[in-house]
């Protein structure tokens, strides 16, 4: 795969897996915020200096699976 190839893959991600699941934008947002705040204060308190943002790290869980978004039955088809 090419260099700019895998650019375009890191930077825009295919969401439908994570969408098809009738998961909203908004709660896929939320989630991405709150596990890259994870990821920036585990970095904090380790000292460690982070080369990709943590945004994208955050996203990049959810779209492998390592981090699972679950959202209540009351607001998957609204």
């Amino acid at each position: 795969m090419s260099d700019s190839k895998k650019t375009e893959m890191k930077f825009n991600p295919d969401l439908s897996g994570i969408l098809k699941d009738h998961i909203s934008r908004y709660s896929l947002v939320i989630a991405t915020a709150k596990r890259a705040r994870e990821i920036s204060e585990e970095a904090e308190e380790k000292g460690e200096i982070l080369i990709e943002k943590p945004v994208s790290l955050a996203l990049n869980d959810l779209v492998t699976g390592e981090y699972v978004l679950v959202e209540p039955e009351e607001i998957r088809n609204i």
